[in-house]
């Protein structure tokens, strides 16, 4: 086997991220990826009936115009998006339903009482998006480039992630809709955790909205991998890397895996000490995912819930955050928590004309095995009578096969990692450069790495851009803007 500068194992968004801007810096880079489909969390596939196109993982991309990564990489230049005048939506029994609009005064408004409230909470962060995103994406270790937005953000995640969340409300309406947003941590609630991620989420909400890729997300692998070709970088899928001594000799080697497997292929490079340290990383609870193809769209009691791709089930902040401490106990809950994307009311390439697909899951203990489709239906159907019959076909993944599917996700768990406080700020040591490993030229390039889960492409570039500086002395970025009439 020849030797290459650099080589990137798993092609998720971090991966691909990291090649982009290995192959940028004018290095010869390979990308090895186990699956005969690219794209990790980002793949697009038929899994219920012909001409119904499913999201396996990611669906709709907050951080898609707020990643400092996609930003730099102009991905909204490269592939078309649409972005619903709604962010996401909450229903509540009795037919009503809370909404958060892109439009923050919109919102306000329709919250009444509590609209003064909720402009106070958010107003700030979402006039101030794009520090809070550079806040958010950068190792806690480093000095804020902006203080003051920073030490906000941190007093309202105090605040909402504490018994005393309920405080600036009256009503229902604020606190489900934000709890809804909260619990795509996967973590207990309330918690800091949980509201520094949902708090992040929903100033983007109200910042440039939460846009989905047209055509599925797919869309962004194969921009990415584009990009990756055309400066020379190679894509060799289908090939299960199980051991270093496979593959070609290189100068840096980037996990894009869970940490745990970049310490078993790094095991003779790694000092004993650090692979203790993170042996005590802990995985996260799992998802039960299920996707529908359905005959028309979703008849929600409250037809306002068909101006978002996004709505988050489980009635209000209390049912909510019970639901997420069952889980977090290690059993089902009764009235789950029920995450849904309805892209199709928005790209109707995803389906036959008339037809739509729904994305769902629900958060379960790890390593899960239970078949929770009756659960997800029933929670819609609260919701949307008449749901049920609309389904033409279902194609459904317990924790355990979601693991299957990709070995990061260990019990189901699409976190790659506990997205706790502790393993937010020591992702996965303390560490002023958590991505490069110690052991020579290895890198991790992963969720397990910060800024954490979430499709933003962080991880994988803040490890390139360790190893451009350490392995080959690079220590000016490379451009990563499309290249005009290429």
């Amino acid at each position: 086997m020849t030797s290459v500068d650099a080589i990137v194992i798993g092609s998720g968004p971090n991966g691909l991220a990291a090649a982009v801007t290995l192959a940028r810096a004018g290095l010869g880079v390979h990308v090895y990826e186990r699956s005969a489909i690219p794209g990790g969390g980002l793949r697009t596939e038929e899994v219920t009936l012909p001409g119904f196109r499913h999201d396996m993982c990611s669906a709709v991309h907050p951080l898609a115009f707020a990643s400092g990564f996609f930003r730099k990489f102009g991905l909204q230049e490269r592939i078309p998006f649409v972005t619903p005048s709604a962010s996401y939506g909450q229903p509540l029994d009795g037919g009503r339903a809370a909404i958060a609009y892109r439009d923050i005064d919109r919102t306000a408004d329709a919250l009444g009482v509590d609209g003064p409230a909720w402009r106070a909470l958010l107003g700030p962060l979402a006039r101030n998006a794009d520090a809070v995103a550079q806040f958010t994406g950068s190792p806690v270790l480093r000095i804020p480039r902006h203080p003051l937005v920073a030490a906000r953000f941190g007093l309202t995640a105090i605040a909402q992630g504490g018994p005393w969340w309920d405080l600036p409300f009256r009503t229902e309406e604020p606190g489900a809709l934000l709890t809804g947003v909260f619990a795509h941590a996967t973590v207990p609630l309330p918690s800091v955790a949980g509201a520094a991620a949902g708090l992040t989420l929903a100033a983007y909400a109200h910042a440039r909205g939460w846009p989905l890729p047209i055509g599925g997300s797919q869309s962004i692998a194969d921009a990415l991998i584009a990009d990756l070709t055309a400066h020379g970088g190679e894509l060799i899928t289908g090939t299960d890397v199980t051991s270093l001594g496979e593959l070609p000799d290189a100068r840096a080697i980037l996990f894009d895996t869970h940490v745990d497997a970049a310490a078993r292929l790094g095991q003779d490079r790694l000092p004993g000490g650090y692979l203790r340290r993170i042996s005590r990383f802990r995985n996260g609870n799992g998802v039960f995912k299920i996707d529908f193809a359905l005959s028309g769209p979703v008849p929600w009691t409250n037809p306002a819930l068909a101006e978002t791709a996004t709505v988050h089930i489980g009635a209000d902040r209390a049912a909510i955050a019970r639901s997420e401490r069952t889980v977090a106990r290690g059993r089902e809950s009764d009235d789950p928590y029920v995450l849904v994307s309805q892209p199709t009311l928005f790209d109707g390439s995803r389906a036959p004309a008339g037809k739509h697909v729904l994305w769902a899951y629900t958060h379960v203990p790890k390593g899960s095995t239970s078949d929770r489709s009756e659960a997800v239906i029933a929670q819609i159907e609260r919701f949307a009578p008449g749901f049920r019959d609309l389904i033409l076909g279902t194609a459904t993944k317990t924790a355990k096969e979601m693991e299957r599917f990709d070995p990061n996700y260990i019990g189901g768990d699409i976190s790659a990692g506990m997205p706790s406080f502790g393993q937010l700020i020591a992702r996965p040591v303390l560490s002023a450069d958590p991505w490069r490993m110690p052991g020579r030229g290895l890198y991790l390039a992963s969720s397990s790495a910060i800024p954490g889960p979430g499709v933003h492409g962080l991880a994988g570039y803040y490890a390139a851009r360790s190893a451009l500086r350490h392995e080959f002395g690079v220590t000016r970025m490379p451009s990563l803007a499309p290249e005009r009439g290429a």
